[in-house]
């Protein structure tokens, strides 16, 4: 069975929390340990630059993330996992790819438009702040998605029209420069309905612009216990029923067994205090994630433990995107030098000293003898037939001199010599 190539692009700005593990860690690592899956991790730290201009927070972010996604179980002797920035066929494949991308189809990038928008509502230039990283970022992803030709690439909503913009780059691009093969796959985004959205300590989505994020590894079960203790909840207390429709449940639910979870229910019905729920709810995740926290924390102490898994898996990425990029490169015209076919030239008729026969008016035959120039060398006498006369120009095609016996007549000027010559050219062509 032909594997299913999946690839997913991780960003590398801040650091996970609860909420990151719940709805996209955890997920992809459970779909890449499928067996018929093929599938690429790759940090997106050239994306990263369009948004951070911090070098300390990016070197940071990329450690922080790369651990996290190792220790929680992502296997990269099972999937390709490498850094954007290490592969460096994903920024000539860019430049490639912005040749034949039109302009009008980036003016209609939604993270372009929405900030020439705001920049028009606030009476600003259009363009004011808006830097050309940000303008063609759709062309950066789909370099990244088409180097490796994936058939799916997980993405939310927001960004289903980067996947159209990366097909329609592709068809364009298979259809210059193909002649009838397709360099690139069409790939399809691939929209997990079903994700969880893990709501925050005040029940909206767990983000980091709310500030209402739980720490996933960083600040160990000490910083999980402070963050947990901060969810808000009612009023209600020990002994008093309470509504399983909330928020700390959801979090719950997240990481309990369905058993686990319809005693936590009926538990809170029965009265369960919130101090006591949010006690179970950190035993519940901290038995989850310790272990992981526990890996998290020795690969954070030997960060040369992830720089060489990430260099074994750009070396790996590199033996696919190479060729493809080689192919490519060659379909656009910028090939080797080698030499050229050789052409056959046209052979160069040489002149050669000629004999001519003829028959005058008193009916006899005779030939004459001319050098490659030109030049009459001599005359025959008159011979009774044409025979006759050939015999003696096929004897003298033959000679290396003049016979003493040729019945000819030298022309003005010219010596036995000069016939030799003629005589000798004749034979050796």
């Amino acid at each position: 069975m032909m594997s299913l190539r999946v690839l997913t692009g991780i960003t590398t700005t801040g650091t996970p929390h609860l909420g990151n593990y719940v709805g996209a860690i955890r997920p992809a690592i459970v779909a890449s340990q499928q067996p018929d899956s093929d599938c690429f991790f790759f940090m997106a730290d050239y994306h990263a630059l369009i948004k951070c201009d911090d070098p300390a927070r990016i070197e940071r972010s990329r450690l922080e993330i790369a651990a996290t996604w190792l220790a929680a179980g992502l296997d990269p002797e099972r999937v390709t996992f490498y850094r954007q920035s290490d592969v460096p066929e994903v920024t000539e494949l860019n430049w490639l790819l912005t040749c034949v991308t039109a302009k009008g189809q980036m003016n209609r990038a939604h993270a372009y438009k929405g900030s020439t928008d705001a920049n028009e509502a606030a009476g600003e230039d259009p363009d004011a702040g808006i830097t050309m990283g940000l303008f063609c970022y759709p062309i950066l992803m789909a370099a990244d998605i088409l180097l490796f030709n994936p058939h799916k690439v997980p993405v939310g909503r927001d960004q289903i029209q980067h996947i159209e913009m990366t097909r329609d780059v592709a068809a364009r691009f298979n259809h210059l420069f193909g002649q009838g093969k397709d360099f690139f796959v069409l790939p399809e985004a691939h929209i997990e309905e079903q994700v969880a959205t893990l709501p925050g300590l005040d029940g909206r989505k767990m983000s980091k612009s709310y500030d209402n994020t739980i720490p996933l590894f960083e600040g160990g079960a000490k910083a999980l216990k402070d963050a947990v203790a901060k969810i808000v909840t009612n009023s209600l207390l020990p002994g008093e029923p309470k509504d399983p429709e909330c928020h700390l449940v959801t979090i719950y639910e997240a990481f309990a067994t369905p058993e686990q979870a319809a005693k936590f229910r009926a538990d809170l019905v029965a009265g369960l205090g919130w101090g006591d729920a949010k006690k179970q709810l950190v035993e519940l995740i901290d038995a989850h994630i310790g272990p992981m926290r526990d890996k998290y924390q020795a690969l954070m102490a030997h960060p040369e433990q992830i720089e060489e898994l990430l260099q074994i898996g750009a070396a790996k990425a590199r033996a696919i995107a190479a060729p493809l990029l080689r192919t490519v490169r060659e379909a656009v015209g910028l090939r080797k030098m080698n030499a050229l076919p050789a052409v056959k030239e046209k052979a160069v008729k040489i002149a050669l000293p000629t004999f001519k026969q003829f028959r005058l008016e008193d009916g006899q035959f005779y030939f004459n003898f001319s050098d490659a120039a030109g030049r009459l060398l001599l005359t025959s006498s008159g011979f009774a037939s044409g025979k006759d006369a050939g015999q003696w120009v096929g004897r003298l095609k033959s000679a290396a001199a003049l016979p003493a016996d040729a019945p000819v007549a030298l022309a003005e000027g010219v010596t036995s010599d000069d016939v030799a010559a003629a005589l000798v050219a004749l034979t050796v062509e």
